[in-house]
């Protein structure tokens, strides 16, 4: 007879990966490397346990979105008092406020709950090629498109 395995937090290994994004596209990127902040790439996914790696993602100034997203896609914020309400586009996003933008894609493809906001804890996006996380030895995530 099988039985399912369920990861306990105590047996879980966790990996850094870094990942270039330079000519990648936006969405393409977030969905890789939010499957990999939940851990679904490794056969011991258990749904209610955090058992992700920890990613770094480098070159964020580099990643594209393709058609006329750039001018079309909003995002907005709002201060919860009347006529808070903040509204940018992605091409202002991009040039002035490229790491929140790139994180506002992976977060939103990562659970809105208490596991979630652990996951998300475990990105690390930067402009440039540099990075201080080189002490962990992060292996390179290969990401298509």
């Amino acid at each position: 007879m099988r039985q399912t395995t369920m990861t306990k937090p105590a047996e879980v290994t966790r990996t850094w990966y870094v990942v270039d994004g330079a000519g990648k596209t936006l969405g393409r990127l977030a969905t890789e490397v939010a499957a990999v902040l939940r851990g679904k790439h490794k056969p011991t996914y258990t749904p209610n346990v955090d058992c992700g790696d920890y990613v770094i993602v480098i070159n964020a100034d580099k990643i594209e979105m393709t058609g006329n997203k750039l001018d079309g896609e909003k995002y907005y914020n709002h201060s919860g008092y009347a006529g808070g309400l903040r509204v940018r586009s992605a091409r202002v996003m991009k040039e002035k406020y490229t790491i929140e933008w790139v994180e506002r894609a992976i977060h939103g493809m990562l659970p809105h709950t208490k596991l979630g906001n652990v996951q998300r804890k475990h990105l690390f996006v930067y402009k440039g090629a540099e990075h201080p996380h080189a002490a962990q030895k992060p292996v390179e995530l290969v990401i298509k498109g």
